[in-house]
């Protein structure tokens, strides 16, 4: 069982992949999650139909896992399929890009059996890439902050662990969400139920350029749907996701030999920032003057800046 798993009766532990098209990957997920030391898991590949050689991989792990390959509604459909379908008190997901770390289960698990008053857990995570490269690491701030949540998504979701009952409870996924499902789940939770923070290292967040958190193709639509979340949660568009949506915005309508100059991009997305800024907000929220600062507006007009800086 190892040593982080002290929970009597090993509760079963529903671990949900959702896939489309990552045969590339998603061998590494299933070995990352087969591997784990807990004893009591059960596993569930929902696959959308993949036309590549996800099925044949699948087929490996017969009798390891549970799979289903059907034409779904995209990410968000397939989670909740996979989770309807779950009969375990607790839940997880991770994506057929990213990866578990050794005993990240027991260690989820045995959180949650020594704070029985906190429905989800989640911990620190590393960053690899495409060729399982690790290249960085996230360690969000100590203190679980509902607040903070509506500027920085600070919950790296390959890390999480939630109680069933919760999930269910506040709906589970939005299948109308395509990009950020994950930052409105975990609002509906921190509006209801106690959220921790763990500083182990669980998981293995993979960044490469077809994802939805990297590509450019996606950027415009996933911060557009980033403001609507927090519209609807907190009746407020911070300024770093609003400035990101314009980045993007400004970017895709510009002429490719142009959209890669950053002093011709960043100006004019400053520039509607501030416009739909103020339309969204009818107003200046005190919490925005700090985002509005040197530091930050230094990374915009350097070599040296990064959007992920800015937006996590």
């Amino acid at each position: 069982m190892g040593r982080f798993c002290k929970v009597k009766g090993s509760p079963l532990v529903s671990i949900i992949t959702p896939s489309y098209n990552q045969g590339g990957f998603i061998e590494e997920t299933i070995k990352s999650v087969l591997s784990q030391d807990y004893p009591n898991i059960e596993y569930r590949v929902i696959d959308g139909g993949s036309t590549d050689n996800t099925i044949e991989i699948l087929k490996k792990y017969e009798g390891r896992l549970k799979w289903v390959s059907e034409k779904d509604k995209g990410q968000s459909d397939a989670i909740n399929k996979g989770f309807r379908m779950a009969k375990g008190g607790i839940f997880a997901w991770l994506n057929s890009d990213d990866v578990y770390l050794n005993n990240a289960v027991s260690k989820g698990v045995d959180f949650l059996d020594r704070h029985t008053d906190v429905k989800m857990v989640y911990g620190n995570a590393k960053f690899c890439d495409e060729s399982s490269k690790i290249i960085g690491e996230y360690r969000p701030p100590e203190d679980f902050d509902y607040k903070k949540l509506a500027f920085y998504n600070s919950i790296c979701q390959p890390s999480t662990f939630f109680k069933r009952d919760a999930f269910f409870s506040v709906g589970g996924i939005d299948i109308n969400m395509h990009y950020s499902m994950d930052h409105d789940l975990w609002m509906k939770m921190a509006k209801r139920f106690k959220i921790a923070y763990t500083p182990e290292f669980l998981s293995i967040y993979r960044l490469h350029a077809e994802s939805k958190t990297v590509s450019e193709l996606h950027g415009l639509m996933r911060h557009k749907e980033d403001i609507n979340i927090r519209m609807m949660h907190y009746g407020w568009a911070p300024i770093n996701h609003v400035y990101a949506y314009c980045y993007y915005r400004v970017k895709n309508g510009l002429p490719s030999y142009l959209s890669r100059f950053e002093f011709l991009v960043v100006p004019s997305a400053l520039f509607l920032s501030a416009i739909e800024y103020i339309r969204l907000n009818k107003g200046i929220r005190l919490e925005d003057f700090k985002m509005i600062s040197p530091v930050n507006i230094k990374k915009l007009f350097f070599k040296d800046w990064e959007l992920k800086d800015l937006v996590k």
